[in-house]
C-alpha cells in the first residue's frame, strides 16, 4: 500500500464496503457476556483478584527490566514451578503473552533448514512465527486431518533430513474459532516415526479441558514424549494474563537463551504472576467449575437442537454457530445485544471467507437461566 492519506482512506472504505470493520465495544454495560474465554469464571474471582492486589503493594506495579536483566522475581520462579508440576513437565517458562510464546518457541527451535507442518486453522500467532522462520518447507494440512499431515512428513521430512533440517508439526490444542479438539494422538504418532516433534498451543484447553483442567494432553494421555513442548495461556481459563512454554528443563533452558519474544521484552508484572498462582491453586482444587461449564455446553447444545439451531461439533466450551455471510452475523449480533447479549460477530479474515458466524463461548459464571435466555435470543435472531 501506498503511504498516503488516500490509500489509507481507500483502504478503510474497502473494508467496510465488505462488512469487515471491527470495532471495540466497551465492557461493562450491563449485557451477559457469552463471547469471553474466561472459562471457568476467574476473572471476577475476588481472590484472583486480591492476589494481585496484595502482591501489587509489596511488590509494585511492573517488573521494571526484562526476566534477564532485573525482572524476574520470586512470582515468576514460583509460577514457573508450579505451572510445571501442574501440567507434568519439568521445567516451564512464562511469557508476556500468548503471541510471544509461539513467536518465541518456533523462533528458538526452528531454522530455514526445518520442515514445518502446520494446521491450516491454527491461530494467528502460531501462523506468524512459522512465517517468521522463513523456511521454504512451510506447509499446511487439512484441518484435524491427522493422516494429510502424516503423508506431508512422509514426502518431506526425508529431504529436510538430508539436508541436516528437522520437522515440527504444528497445532492448537483446541481451536478457537471452531471448539473442536486436535487430534493429538494420531499426530504425535506421524511425528514419533519421522523424529519430528509436536508442538501444542493448548491455550483454550489448559483449566478446562481433561478429568483435572490439565488441557488436551491429559485429555489425549499424552506425555512430554508425544507432545516435547506444550504452550499455554493464562488470560482464558485461568482469567488473568501472560503464557506459559513448558517441557523436558534443556528444551526451556534452549527457548529461554534464543526465544527474542522473551529475552527482548519487560517481564510479566509480579502481580499478575501471584494473582495467576491463585487461579491456578483453585483449578486444581474446584472442580465443579468445570463441571458446571460442561454441563452448560450439554444444556446449550440440546436447547439449540430443538431449536433448529445448527452448531459446530465440539463438546468445549466454544460453540460456533456458522451464519455464512457477514451482514447475517452483524446482525445477528446487534439483535443480541438489544436483547441484552454480547455475542461478537466473527468474519474473514479470522474465519474463512463465507463462514462468518456468532462465536457463543460458555463459563462458570454463567447460570442455566442465562443460557435459557440465550438461546431464546437466538431463535428469534437466527432462525
Amino acid at each position: 500500500m501506498r503511504c498516503t492519506p488516500e490509500a489509507v482512506a481507500a483502504a478503510l472504505r474497502d473494508i467496510d464496503a465488505r462488512n469487515l470493520r471491527r470495532r471495540r465495544v466497551l465492557a461493562g454495560d450491563g449485557r451477559v457476556n457469552f463471547c469471553s474465554n474466561d472459562y471457568l469464571g476467574l476473572a471476577q474471582d475476588p481472590r484472583v483478584a486480591g492476589a494481585m492486589a496484595d502482591a501489587a503493594r509489596r511488590l509494585g506495579a511492573g517488573s521494571g527490566a526484562s526476566h534477564l536483566i532485573s525482572g524476574h522475581c520470586a512470582e515468576h520462579e514460583a509460577l514457573e514451578r508450579e505451572v510445571a508440576e501442574f501440567i507434568g513437565r519439568e521445567r516451564a517458562l512464562v511469557f508476556s503473552t500468548g503471541y510471544m510464546a509461539n513467536l518465541g518457541v518456533l523462533g528458538a527451535l526452528a531454522d530455514r533448514r526445518d520442515l514445518l507442518i502446520a494446521d491450516e486453522l491454527n491461530h494467528a500467532s502460531l501462523i506468524d512465527a512459522v512465517r517468521l522462520v522463513r523456511s521454504p518447507q512451510n506447509l499446511r494440512y487439512v484441518h484435524a486431518d491427522a493422516n494429510a499431515a502424516h503423508a506431508l512428513l512422509d514426502a518431506y521430512a526425508p529431504a529436510a533430513a538430508a539436508e541436516g533440517g528437522g520437522a515440527f508439526v504444528i497445532t492448537d490444542g483446541v481451536f478457537s474459532m471452531d471448539g473442536d479438539v486436535a487430534p493429538l494422538p494420531a499426530l504425535a504418532a506421524a511425528a514419533l516415526q519421522h523424529a519430528a516433534w509436536l508442538i501444542v498451543d493448548d491455550a483454550h484447553g489448559i483449566g478446562v479441558i481433561g478429568a483435572t483442567g490439565r488441557g488436551s494432553c491429559e485429555h489425549h494421555a499424552l506425555g512430554t514424549r508425544e507432545v516435547p513442548v506444550l504452550i499455554g495461556t493464562f488470560g482464558k481459563a485461568l482469567g488473568t494474563f501472560g503464557a506459559f512454554v513448558a517441557g523436558d528443563a534443556d528444551v526451556i533452558e534452549l527457548i529461554l537463551q534464543r526465544a527474542r519474544s522473551y529475552i527482548y521484552t519487560t517481564a510479566l508484572p509480579p502481580a499478575v504472576a501471584a494473582a495467576t498462582r491463585c487461579a491456578l491453586e483453585i483449578v486444581q482444587t474446584e472442580s465443579w467449575r468445570r463441571q458446571h461449564v460442561q454441563s452448560l455446553v450439554e444444556r446449550f447444545r440440546t436447547g439449540a437442537r430443538q431449536r433448529g439451531l445448527q452448531l459446530v461439533e465440539s463438546a468445549t466450551p466454544i460453540q460456533p454457530l456458522i451464519l455464512g455471510a457477514e451482514d447475517k452475523a452483524l446482525a445477528a449480533s446487534a439483535q443480541l445485544a438489544e436483547a441484552g447479549y454480547r455475542v461478537t460477530a466473527i468474519r474473514p479474515p479470522t474465519v474463512p471467507p463465507g463462514t462468518a458466524r456468532l462465536r457463543i463461548t460458555l463459563s462458570a459464571a454463567h447460570t442455566p437461566e442465562q443460557v435459557d435466555g440465550l438461546l431464546a435470543a437466538l431463535e428469534r435472531a437466527c432462525v
